[in-house]
């Protein structure tokens, strides 16, 4: 049973969509986003579209298993290709990056919205995101976008609640950040490096762990995270030695374990205050680490 804030807010998430009455989704097969596509689907059908972005920065395995949600819940779906790398601003990844990334995702979506004659572009904004570090956030409030999360009051939690009520297998699935997040602010974002770290995280999750991400700290070197439980596992041969021999053949001389363990925005945590405001945009002081 939900509990009675979580179906107060579920109401209202579905009153927001209906008078909405159709929409063109961000979606990235994410816990979020994944709710708001069910939540559409089941309250306007065919005028929820959902809009998959396809590029070098979005894991293999995560747009795999976003296609196949959105086939499972019976969403109808575009794959678009993204060109957020040819812009030059964004492969000099400055602290606000995610800004030109973000541009570009919600640009796509208003070109699909406008062929279909759709009124809303909506993104999976939930009320955490406005304490993170998000630069993001001001590309969506330039791009008119919508967050009908956001607007119910979802919380992550929220979320995670009513994504298992609704039998959706996201309720406990672990955030997800595009690829870029791995590379230390100032170090060049370029595809081949995207693809390399790509294929460092494929063989992690194909080797069953969940929460991990593999930074990339130059050319050398990779930092690799997992959840604090995994670290003996990952560190027992022969899987030890297999992950290093993996990494090697992907360039990498150097592979590194960072004793701290896997946490959302560790490439944030050698930002100071300021830096986070002026990539915000914003002036208000920043909280939270990002992905």
């Amino acid at each position: 049973m939900l509990s009675a804030e979580v179906d107060g807010k579920y109401t209202a998430l579905q009153h927001i969509l209906k008078e909405m009455q159709s929409l063109v989704i961000g979606y990235s097969g994410g816990v979020d986003s994944t709710l708001l596509l069910k939540v559409a689907v089941n309250q306007l059908g065919q005028n929820a579209l959902a809009m998959i972005g396809r590029s070098e920065t979005y894991p293999t395995r995560e747009f795999e298993e976003a296609l196949a949600l959105a086939q499972s819940i019976g969403a109808r779906y575009e794959i678009v290709r993204t060109e957020e790398t040819d812009e030059i601003k964004f492969q000099e990844n400055p602290p606000d990056r995610c800004y030109y990334c973000k541009t570009e995702l919600f640009g796509k979506l208003r070109d699909i919205a406008n062929r279909e004659g759709v009124r809303w572009i909506a993104d999976g904004t939930i009320t955490d995101d406005l304490g993170d570090f998000r630069p993001g956030m001001r590309a969506r409030s330039e791009g008119d976008v919508r967050s009908p999360l956001l607007e119910a009051g979802f919380s992550k939690e929220d979320v995670r609640e009513l994504s298992r009520h609704l039998g959706l297998p996201t309720w406990d699935k672990p955030s997800f950040a595009c690829l870029s997040s791995r590379f230390p602010y100032g170090t060049p974002i370029l595809r081949e490096n995207l693809t390399r770290v790509d294929a460092a995280e494929t063989f992690l999750r194909d080797h069953g762990f969940r929460r991990f991400r593999v930074r990339f700290h130059d050319n050398s070197t990779a930092r690799v995270e997992v959840d604090p439980t995994e670290i003996a596992r990952l560190v027992q041969q022969p899987f030890r030695e297999e992950l290093v021999t993996h990494l090697k053949e992907l360039g990498f001389t150097y592979v590194t374990l960072d004793l701290q363990g896997y946490r959302t925005g560790s490439m944030n945590e050698v930002l100071t205050e300021g830096e986070k405001r002026e990539a915000l945009g914003d002036g208000k002081p920043a909280a939270g680490n990002g992905h």
